[in-house]
C-alpha cells in the first residue's frame, strides 16, 4: 500500500491514471499529463510507473504528538496495544505526500473522521498545485537592498520586487502568478525554482536592481554583498535617542543617532528637553521635522544606520558658535550600535576623535543588546482555488464562507494558516513552521503545498461534503503508517482539534 490513498489498490488504479499500452501509465495528477513508462517517474518526480500501479514516490507524513513534552509518541505498558503504531487520537494527517485532486472533480485524497473532546470532526487532507502563489521575505536589516519596486533578479532573471520597508525590516516578493506564467518559460522556471528551495528552507542569491546582493534563507541571517547581517535595529534614531536618553544623561553633551529614515539629535529632541540638557548647537543635515528628529540626512546604503555615509561627521552641517563650546563630549552611533564615534570639541569646535568613556560605551553596548538577531523570515502565500475547493465540498463557495466565518480551520503541514479577509481563501504560513520537504512542483509551472481543512462533521456534511469519501483515522494509519514518514508535532503549532477550535 502506498502512501497516496486510503482506498484500495484496484479501486486507486481505477482513480488515479490511465494505461495506454505498452505498459504506459498517463498521470493525471497534474495539468501537464506526463506519460510514465514502467519503473519511471513523471516530470515532476513526484509520481511513478509501479508495475502498471501510479505511485507516489514520496511517502505521506504523518504528525504525532507526545501526551506531554518529552514523552514517547506511543506509550508501551500503559494501556493494551491495539497493534497500531500511533494512537489516533494524537495523529494528524498531513497534506504533504497525499495527492492532488486534479483535475478538479476527484475528492481530496484523504478524508479522514476522527473523534476529539466528544466531537466528530473531518480533516480533508490534500496537496494544492498553486500557481497563484507567492513567497512573501522578511530580512531584518538596516541596510538598503534596494529601491522600493525595484525588480529582483535570480540568474538574470525578474523572479519578484522590492515591497515597502517596515520597522527594522526590508521586505520582499517574490513569485506570483505573472511571473510563474505571464512572462517568458526560463523567468517561470525560474521563479518556480526559487520559491521552492525558498520554501525548502535552501539559500537563494538574489540581486537587486540598483541595489544590493542578498542571500537569503529562512531562518538564517541574510547576507548582504558577502558579509553576513548581525542585528536587526533597536530603533529609528527618534526612537533609540528615546530609549537611552536618561542613560546618557551626564555623560555626554549630545548624542546623534544616525539613521536612514529618522535621524535623532538628543539635545533638540523631546526627551533631551524634559531631561533638561543644554543645547548644544550641532545642526546635521537633512530635513527637519519636529525637533531632534530629521528626514534625509544621506541616502539610503549600507553604511551607518542604512545610509551610504561610512564618515558620519559628513552629516554634521554646521557647529553654531554662539551655541557650542570647547571640551562638548559628541557621540554619534548608528541604530544597532555597530557602528559608533566619540569626539569632543576642540579650541575652533572641531569634532575631535577621543576614547571612548566606559559609561558611554556601557550604553552603546547595550543598543547592540536590545537588538535582536538578524534573520530572514519566508511565508509561502496562496490563493486556494476551485479544483482545491472542488475536492473538499460539491459546492465550493460553500467552504470558502465557512472558512471565512472561522467555523472550519485551515493549516498547511499541519501549520497554522494566517487567513487575509475578503473574498476566497487566500492564506499565509510560516515554512519553518511546516515539515521538511513540504512542497514540490508541477512543471506548469506551479508550487504544489499541502493544505488541510478541519470542520465538525456536521457541519461538513452540511457543506456539502463528500461523506462517502469518508474514512476513520483508524483505519488510514492501519494503511497507510506502516509506508508513511511520522514526525513529531510541531512546538508551537496549534493543535487542530484542541481549544480555540472553531
Amino acid at each position: 500500500m502506498t502512501a497516496t490513498d486510503h482506498l484500495s489498490l484496484e479501486a486507486r488504479s481505477k482513480k488515479f491514471g490511465a494505461a495506454e499500452g505498452d505498459g504506459i501509465l498517463r498521470c493525471d495528477a497534474c495539468p501537464v499529463l506526463c506519460r510514465i513508462r514502467p519503473g519511471r517517474a513523471g516530470a515532476c518526480s513526484r509520481y511513478a510507473n509501479e508495475n502498471g500501479q501510479l505511485i507516489r514516490t514520496d511517502p505521506v507524513v504523518l504528525l504525532a504528538k507526545a501526551v506531554e513534552d518529552g514523552a514517547p509518541l506511543v506509550e508501551f505498558g500503559k494501556n493494551e496495544w491495539d497493534g497500531q503504531l500511533l494512537a489516533p487520537d494524537r495523529t494528524f494527517v498531513t497534506g504533504v505526500g497525499s495527492g492532488t485532486t486534479y483535475p478538479d472533480y476527484k475528492p481530496a485524497p484523504f478524508i479522514v473522521s476522527a473523534e476529539h473532546d466528544g466531537v466528530d470532526t473531518v480533516t480533508i487532507v490534500t496537496e494544492g498545485i498553486f500557481s497563484y502563489c507567492g513567497v512573501k521575505v522578511k530580512i531584518d536589516t538596516d541596510r538598503h537592498l534596494g529601491p522600493e519596486a525595484a525588480p529582483i533578479r535570480v540568474n538574470g532573471e525578474q523572479v519578484g520586487h522590492v515591497t515597502t520597508a517596515e520597522y527594522g525590516s526590508q521586505m520582499l516578493s517574490i513569485g506570483g502568478v505573472r511571473h510563474l506564467t505571464g512572462g517568458s518559460k526560463k523567468e517561470g522556471n525560474t521563479t518556480c525554482d526559487t520559491m521552492l528551495k525558498l520554501c525548502g528552507g535552501e539559500a537563494v542569491t538574489m540581486t537587486i536592481d540598483g541595489g544590493h546582493e542578498v542571500v537569503v534563507a529562512a531562518g538564517q541571517a541574510p547576507i548582504v554583498d558577502g558579509k553576513p547581517e548581525s542585528r536587526m535595529r533597536v530603533g529609528c534614531g527618534s526612537a533609540t535617542v528615546g530609549i537611552f536618553a536618561k542613560q546618557w544623561l551626564g555623560h555626554v553633551d549630545e548624542v546623534i543617532v544616525v539613521d536612514d529614515h529618522i535621524t535623532g539629535v538628543l539635545t533638540e529632541h523631546q526627551a533631551g528637553r524634559v531631561l533638561d540638557m543644554k543645547q548644544a548647537g550641532i545642526r546635521v543635515r537633512g530635513r527637519k521635522s519636529t525637533p531632534g528628529r530629521y528626514f534625509q540626512v544621506a541616502n539610503p546604503g549600507i553604511g551607518w544606520g542604512g545610509t551610504d555615509i561610512d564618515e558620519p561627521l559628513s552629516i554634521i552641517q554646521k557647529i553654531d558658535p554662539a551655541v557650542a563650546w570647547p571640551g562638548l563630549r559628541l557621540l554619534m552611533t548608528s541604530t544597532t550600535g555597530e557602528h559608533f564615534l566619540y569626539c569632543i570639541l576642540d579650541e575652533n569646535l572641531v569634532p575631535v576623535p577621543a576614547p571612548i568613556p566606559e559609561a558611554v560605551m556601557k550604553v552603546v553596548d547595550r543598543i547592540g543588546e536590545n537588538c535582536e538577531p538578524s534573520v530572514c523570515s519566508v511565508l509561502f502565500m496562496a490563493g486556494a482555488g476551485g479544483s482545491l475547493r472542488a475536492g473538499v465540498t460539491e459546492n465550493p463557495v460553500l467552504l470558502t464562507r465557512s472558512v471565512g466565518r472561522g467555523e472550519t480551520r485551515v493549516t498547511m503541514g499541519g501549520a497554522p494558516a494566517f487567513l487575509w479577509p475578503g473574498g476566497g481563501i487566500t492564506i499565509m504560513a510560516d515554512v519553518t513552521r511546516m515539515p521538511k520537504n513540504s512542497f514540490g512542483y508541477v512543471p506548469t509551472p506551479a508550487i504544489v503545498a499541502p493544505i488541510e481543512f478541519t470542520v465538525p462533521k456536521a457541519l461538513y456534511e452540511q457543506l456539502g461534503g463528500h461523506m462517502s469519501d469518508v474514512v476513520s483515522i483508524a483505519d488510514v494509519l492501519r494503511e497507510v503508517a506502516p509506508s508513511a514518514r511520522i514526525d513529531r508535532w510541531t512546538d508551537g503549532n496549534p493543535w487542530p482539534f484542541g481549544e480555540g477550535r472553531a
